[in-house]
């Protein structure tokens, strides 16, 4: 079987460096271009056919404008909305290279640490920046919970430095290690379903086992009853040996589309935990774990 890891190898398509540097073309980066393309274009058509009666494109458009808005509101308030273009840029590019990472072919950019690692320094860094931008060297007692007796500083001005200096780890590896993970299961299971040996039974034969294993378990309770013991151990012995007999491949490839339907909704949850941890970093950043909004 091949290795799980290899479709997360990159190397490069077009060679090229600038001033030394390196900046080959890639399937990573085709991606990223691919995903900025599809957003663009939703976005771009969406707007171009505003109706009083929305189009499936405007309605989808307006799900996710509403869905950003919301979350912009519940964690920074009316003020966060100045960042509404970068959030939804993030939420929407995160998305999209996560749900089109999981066409066959394709690449799945955020299982990439090194891009994971960027979005979250960029993310981390700006929250800094806009920290000290309004509050100048105010922004430092971020590092002090409100409510924290002056006994205490010595112990929880560490603490919070870890916490904050933990943040872009976290927010790195959270995304890069659910995507991989995720990949990787699938890639084993399409695996074992192309190394599993075929059964050539013939058809009827399968269909008649088919048959027999509706049968037992629609009477189990009547042969449990009149065989005993020995007729539950049957039952556990019987059912998935006609299973794997009739489905043989099926049974593998049955399991892999239902941890592809999981798989969607991890690439969808985990847009949404980067960015909503994007807005609370930045909702922190402006009123300094509250305190503004206490102050007022």
């Amino acid at each position: 079987m091949e290795n799980p890891l290899h479709p997360f190898e990159l190397h490069p398509l077009v060679q090229l460096s600038l001033f030394g540097v390196d900046i080959s073309l890639n399937k990573a980066v085709l991606m990223m271009w691919v995903v900025i393309a599809l957003v663009s274009g939703l976005l771009l058509v969406a707007a171009s056919s505003r109706r009083l009666v929305p189009t499936k494109l405007q309605s989808l458009a307006e799900i996710f404008v509403e869905f950003i808005r919301g979350m912009i509101l519940d964690t920074i308030g009316k003020q966060g909305m100045r960042f509404f273009p970068f959030i939804a840029t993030l939420f929407l590019f995160i998305l999209f290279c996560n749900l089109v990472g999981l066409v066959p072919g394709s690449y799945t950019v955020t299982s990439q640490i090194v891009v994971t690692a960027a979005f979250a320094l960029f993310v981390y860094s700006m929250s800094l920046v806009v920290g000290f931008a309004l509050h100048g060297v105010k922004f430092l007692g971020i590092l002090v919970p409100p409510g924290t007796p002056g006994w205490l500083l010595l112990l929880m001005v560490p603490i919070e430095l870890v916490s904050q200096l933990a943040r872009p780890l976290s927010l790195a590896v959270r995304l890069f290690a659910n995507m991989t993970a995720g990949h990787t299961v699938l890639a084993v299971l399409f695996g074992m379903v192309l190394s599993l040996p075929l059964l050539t039974l013939p058809f009827a034969v399968k269909i008649g086992l088919f048959v027999l294993l509706v049968v037992l378990i629609l009477s189990w309770r009547r042969i449990v009853r009149s065989v005993g013991v020995w007729g539950l151990v049957a039952l556990c012995v019987l059912i998935p040996l006609i299973l794997s007999v009739v489905w043989s491949r099926w049974l593998p490839f049955v399991v892999t589309v239902g941890i592809n339907g999981l798989e969607v909704f991890i690439a969808c949850i985990q847009a949404y935990i980067f960015t909503i941890l994007t807005c609370v970093y930045l909702g922190d950043a402006i009123t300094l774990h509250g305190q503004e909004q206490h102050a007022h």
